[in-house]
């Protein structure tokens, strides 16, 4: 994945400030003291002269990232800024070191005109999607392009220890993209569970002990020595398939996580949703198992930290059913479902025990959304070409509704491409704010 180039960040729709609309108030650059009015009537707001030149300066910066390199007769006639302007915010921002030179190229007057870039350079930003036995680590520029990646074995059974791992693996990567560890500029965590601000803290995250600990988003901060975003890893695997994948043509999707835990992460009208309190998605709390399975679950009123539909679908669910079935030596989902492609019979037959679960998910997902289609993704997710035929047969029985059904195009990599979607976007507005303040 090394030197990849991504699609700039903003197109993911999720965390990205307001784009400066251009019309007639980004026109010309005003003079001092002078304040513009942006837009007409009652509703007309009065700009200050430094608010309109960072604007310029920011229209010009995501078009220079979202289109590549350009002269400034081009800009102008892009953006719909007047010449005088796009001079101003370039030398401003190349003061900053945001833009520089990129060459030369003659004009269609047969004149030699300097192209401008954005500096990809000018910030870094990291992907770490953790999970209970993998570590993914990714780091990027401002441009988006991957510089460097790893996997590594989570060994941490502590909160502390697990903390420290994800700085050792941030520090590593940043090696392997050979940047310096303090030149990460925003770093994306994405996690099991659901991330309150508030207390600074993971909820719903049973899989990975001690993620839960008030305070502990805080002190992972502080250790890796930059700004932070926490996020569930379903909600960033829909932005990578989003982004860059399966769900890339659609604007209402669901992508389905079905690993060590399952949840769902859900593209409406082309963004991102969450819910009242970030917990959407959450389904592995579905009470859907089945009905002698749900009678005889644990005793009403005491609480659960695995949801039910987790308890049957799940790597812990497939690895019980297999040795349910007699394969004593199965420890994996990767075992059985080769064992299924190599045609024995009672991996077959846990395949569709797996599928009929599956296929609630999928049923309920479809009652109360109707996407466009659903991608599935993680270790039991991603062999949809084993699970589909059973699926469609137990969907049969349960609905009339048919959604598509894709396996995701990203693979493994899905939630560290969607916490670099995210963090390229917060790493370049961190980056302007800092740049232009001091070149100010």
């Amino acid at each position: 994945m090394t030197g990849e180039r991504m699609e700039p960040a903003a197109r993911a729709e999720h965390g990205a400030a307001p784009r400066a609309e251009h019309g007639a108030a980004l026109l010309a650059e005003p003079a001092d003291g002078q304040r513009v009015e942006h837009g007409a009537g009652p509703r007309a707001v009065a700009i200050a002269p430094s608010v309109l030149r960072e604007m310029n300066q920011r229209l010009l910066l995501d078009q220079l990232f979202a289109d590549g390199p350009a002269t400034r007769p081009q800009l102008a006639k892009q953006s719909g800024l007047s010449l005088p302007t796009v001079i101003a915010a370039l030398a401003d921002l190349e003061n900053a070191d945001l833009v520089r030179p990129a060459g030369r190229s003659v004009t269609a007057q047969g004149r030699p005109a300097t192209r401008y870039e954005a500096n990809p350079g000018a910030g870094h930003v990291v992907g770490v999607d953790v999970g209970r036995d993998r570590l993914r680590v990714a780091v990027a520029d401002l441009a988006g392009t991957q510089l460097g990646q790893l996997d590594l074995r989570n060994t941490a059974r502590t909160s502390a220890a697990l903390v420290e791992r994800i700085v050792e693996a941030v520090a590593a990567a940043a090696r392997v993209a050979e940047i310096d560890p303090a030149d990460v500029t925003h770093a994306v965590i994405g996690s099991p569970g659901v991330y309150d601000s508030a207390r600074g803290r993971v909820l719903y995250a049973a899989n990975l002990p001690g993620w839960q600990r008030v305070g502990l988003a805080e002190t992972l901060g502080q250790q890796l020595g930059t700004s932070l975003t926490v996020d569930n890893d379903a909600n960033l695997a829909a932005l990578g398939e989003h982004a860059y994948g399966a769900g890339r043509h659609s604007g209402h999707f669901v992508y389905a996580h079905v690993d060590t835990g399952v949840g769902i992460g859900m593209i409406l009208d082309g963004r991102l949703y969450q819910g009242f309190s970030g917990a959407a998605g959450e389904v592995g709390y579905l009470p859907l198992a089945p009905a002698d399975a749900a009678a005889a679950s644990e005793g009403a009123g005491r609480k659960r930290t695995l949801g039910m539909l987790e308890e049957y679908l799940s790597t812990a669910a497939v690895v019980r059913y297999a040795r349910e079935a007699g394969m004593a030596g199965c420890r994996t989902p990767e075992g059985l479902f080769a064992s299924a492609r190599s045609g024995d019979q009672r991996a077959e037959r846990v395949v569709e025990q797996v599928a009929g679960h599956l296929a609630r998910l999928v049923a309920s997902v479809a009652a109360f959304l109707d996407p466009e289609l659903i991608v599935l993704g993680g270790g039991i997710g991603r062999h949809l070409d084993l699970l589909e035929r059973p699926t469609r047969a137990a969907l049969g029985r349960l609905t009339p509704m048919t959604p598509q059904l894709v396996v995701g195009a990203l693979g493994a990599d899905a939630v560290v491409r969607g916490a670099l979607a995210t963090g390229v976007q917060r790493a370049r507005e961190i980056v302007f704010a800092g740049r232009t303040a001091r070149a100010s």
